[in-house]
């Protein structure tokens, strides 16, 4: 007898809001958010999430809704999932959950997806100082592939995937999140060191009941007040895997994550259609609402036979993961190198920040003579399947970092060659122009005096 269709564990429905689905989602992590739902080892169960927004982004033509985005809400998870094998036992902290995806994608009806720059004074981005207006570009799937009336010229396939798989953390773990990320957010201008060229702020998102989520937990009970207090926001990964934002996690790709509480107390969501390495719009992958199909294992004590922490104490350690055979294959690239010398030419000693920013920095301003405005290959470059490379980290004073494009997401050749650059895209979809909002704060904009107009 073949295999069953995949159980459905957690559906949604689009019409209704996060906290309003059976069973609601929830959008921290703490070990006392209810399980609200229960798989055994071994088991093929389906989970579907809503995008990371809870559906406040909508498919028009206008950013307002993405300057105007509560990001006290993201990110809506699916789950918790309680783990237990084949008779029935919990597993334990101390274990490794391996969880494989063996299938993934957008939900039926829903083929369309995001990507955004956030107002600078909201949310921010790699580039931040750069481009600090609120922009968004809409995506449409056709099949595996995707385009933007956004964004004219670009059709690629998408190599989807959760942007956000997690366990949840023990009691001891969370308040190691907290105490440290506490000491960033409130010392950390005046006692450490900061790459000088990121000016994305807060320094950490601390724990706030603003906007808080906690699934089957009654909003405004005691309960729920102390929860609120403790639990840590889901925007950093940290050691129970959490946002990674790993692009190649798509179908084949398994996670050993790390189990802190009895069931591990798996989540997921944040579904992205296509990310480039580093998602540095920030709000960079093409975010969409999808489902995932996915089977569980349970090593016994797999953190001690495994996993080395590097830390203090046992609980600093991290996933691993295990990439699947299924990708795009691309056998051209564009490779843009950056070098720890930024946009003023102050040199910097091998950062690799710097390094990597001036990477993306010299692709955007390259590609814009093709017909781009910056803002379009800023979110083109943070959502196509591009590839970011640390190349070198030891030969001082420059660290140097990568940007690889695959030449075949665009319907022109974007090589250098003799003769005149293209004057642009020769595929165009009724280009509407990019939704854009203004920078209405005062913080200073970066320039580079040599760029391109």
């Amino acid at each position: 007898m073949g295999p069953s269709t995949p159980r459905l564990i957690i559906p949604v429905d689009l019409k209704k809001k996060p906290w309003q689905q059976n069973p609601p989602l929830h959008n921290r992590w703490h070990p006392d958010i209810p399980a609200a739902a229960e798989v055994k080892t071994g088991e093929l169960f389906r989970v579907e999430m809503v995008d990371w927004t809870g559906g406040t982004i909508s498919d028009n033509h206008s950013a307002n809704d993405v300057k105007t985005l509560d990001l006290s809400v993201v990110h809506y998870l699916s789950g918790p999932i309680r783990v237990v094998d084949a008779d029935g036992n919990l597993a334990r902290p101390g274990d490794l959950l391996a969880v494989e995806i063996c299938n993934l994608g957008p939900l039926p009806g829903d083929e369309w997806g995001f990507t955004a720059i956030f107002d600078r004074e909201n949310g921010g981005g790699f580039l931040t100082d750069h481009f600090p207006c609120a922009t968004k570009a809409i995506w449409y799937f056709e099949g595996i592939y995707a385009y933007s009336p956004h964004i004219p010229g670009v059709r690629f396939p998408g190599l989807t995937h959760p942007g956000i798989v997690g366990t949840a953390p023990s009691m001891e773990l969370l308040n190691i999140w907290n105490e440290r990320e506490k000491e960033l957010e409130e010392t950390g201008l005046q006692t450490l060191k900061l790459c000088e060229v990121l000016h994305s702020r807060p320094l950490a998102n601390l724990p706030s009941t603003k906007g808080c989520v906690l699934g089957k937990i009654k909003e405004g009970s005691p309960e729920w007040e102390k929860i609120a207090r403790e639990a840590a926001r889901t925007i950093p990964g940290r050691e129970n895997g959490g946002n990674c934002d790993i692009k190649n996690l798509s179908r084949g790709s398994k996670v050993y994550l790390p189990v802190f509480v009895d069931g591990a107390n798996l989540s997921t969501g944040d579904m992205h259609f296509s990310q480039g390495d580093g998602e540095v719009a920030f709000c960079g992958a093409i975010e969409m609402s999808g489902f995932l199909e996915l089977k569980c294992e349970i090593i016994r004590d797999g953190m001690k036979k495994y996993l080395t922490p590097m830390g203090p104490t046992r609980l600093h350690v991290n996933p691993i993961f295990e990439i699947g055979p299924v990708e795009p294959r691309f056998s051209e690239w564009l490779v843009f190198e950056g070098i720890s010398v930024d946009e003023s030419g102050r040199q910097h000693y091998l950062d690799a920040s710097v390094a990597y920013k001036r990477a993306v920095l010299n692709a955007i301003d390259y590609l814009s003579r093709f017909g781009y405005s910056k803002e379009q290959v800023y979110l083109l470059l943070s959502c196509c399947p591009c590839e970011g490379r640390i190349s070198g980290i030891v030969d001082s004073p420059n660290a140097v970092a990568t940007l690889a494009i695959p030449i075949a997401i665009f319907d022109q050749d974007i090589r250098p060659k003799i003769g005149s650059v293209p004057t642009g895209p020769r595929l165009v979809r009724n280009n509407p122009g990019l939704p854009q909002c203004t920078y209405d704060g005062n913080l200073p904009i970066t320039k580079n005096p040599s760029a391109s107009i």
